[in-house]
């Protein structure tokens, strides 16, 4: 099992630890789930994303990798800008869901933990066929994020940059309470906030900083918990969960991202060839109208039959109702389709 730079920061605090993609990692403090929920929803929450996986790509065909790999158009991406995409394979479906980060000499490529051999499989087989150079910093890099409506007031007095600066989906390069970070307008909660890439080396330094300072406006650590109900409410997808290689972008809400007329990438064929003949299932958000905790393998059922299964589910804190996420056959996936 592998440790996050902040493990014994996290015992400390009396977080219950769980294995999660390979590493122990918080899924909740004493406080708990809802009241971390709470604070992220209302203040501010701070959560150790550590065991996410970060690649570098550079090299005079960097893009060109990029592009063969992912179904967003990289070609648009502004130096100091972050992108949502996915890598698929030649069938359409989804290896994995990841941010792009462009630096004025190389990207960054933010991957699932859950996939993080075989996104490096993945890419490295095809930078053979590329002048790129790929290297694998997700053992010298931990991530932080600080969401919530209080976060930009947080992190203002820490940063050695005016973070109003950074908007959604944006990122620039300076010290957080002097600690080298890209400061990155992106996270997993729907709410505002940063997610911070630091040395793995300075992370309990700036964990601590940032709670010390963060307390007098609520700031919370929060676990695995709360970062799952947080995302539900948004409809967010969760990889392995909601996102696999069974089901395509096409199919899992991720249409939005993939450019089927750029220059090739993998899994374009037969993309648009689904697209032309039109998905048959797809992933939906469900809000249930009794009482019930919606689990991930509930069957859906629609006149007497078996039409689906849950995928991802809880009860929201912030809604006080149950809310999941399904595939369901197209012709139920309309909004307001009442389904048990």
């Amino acid at each position: 099992m592998k440790l996050t730079p902040l493990n014994d920061a996290h015992v400390a605090l009396g977080a219950k630890m769980v294995p999660f993609a390979g590493y122990s990692m918080p899924v909740q403090y004493p406080t708990g789930i809802k009241a971390e929920h709470a604070a992220v929803r209302e203040r501010a929450g701070l959560f150790d994303v550590s065991h996410m996986g970060e690649f570098i790509v550079r090299g005079p065909e960097a893009l060109g990798l990029i592009q063969k790999i992912s179904v967003n158009d990289a070609s648009i991406i502004e130096v100091g800008q972050a992108q949502y995409s996915a890598m698929c394979l030649e069938t359409g479906c989804v290896i994995d869901d990841l941010i792009i980060y462009r630096f004025p000499d190389q990207f960054m490529l933010v991957v699932n933990a859950s996939n993080l051999s075989k996104d490096w499989a993945w890419v490295s087989k095809h930078a053979n066929d590329f002048e790129v150079e790929v290297t694998d910093v997700s053992e010298k890099t931990a991530l932080l994020a600080l969401q919530g409506p209080h976060a930009r007031e947080i992190l203002r007095p820490l940063a050695s940059l005016n973070v109003d600066e950074v908007k959604y989906y944006r990122f620039a390069e300076g010290e957080v309470a002097g600690v080298p970070a890209v400061i990155s307008g992106t996270g997993y909660t729907g709410e505002d906030g940063f997610e911070l890439y630091i040395p793995a080396e300075r992370a309990e330094e700036l964990w601590t900083t940032l709670l010390d300072v963060g307390g007098g406006l609520g700031l919370v650590p929060a676990g695995l918990g709360s970062r799952d109900s947080l995302r539900l409410e948004v409809g967010y997808a969760l990889y392995g969960n909601d996102l696999d290689e069974e089901h395509t972008t096409l199919e899992s809400g991720l249409g939005w991202v993939t450019k089927l007329g750029k220059e090739y990438f993998v899994g374009q064929e037969a993309l648009a060839s689904q697209k032309k003949e039109g998905v048959t299932r797809r992933l939906v958000g469900l809000r249930l109208t009794g009482k019930g905790f919606p689990r991930p393998g509930y069957e859906v059922i629609a006149d007497g039959e078996v039409v689906g299964k849950v995928t991802s589910g809880t009860v929201s804190p912030t809604l006080g109702y149950g809310v999941a996420l399904a595939y369901v056959p197209v012709e139920l996936s309309k909004v307001d389709t009442e389904l048990q």
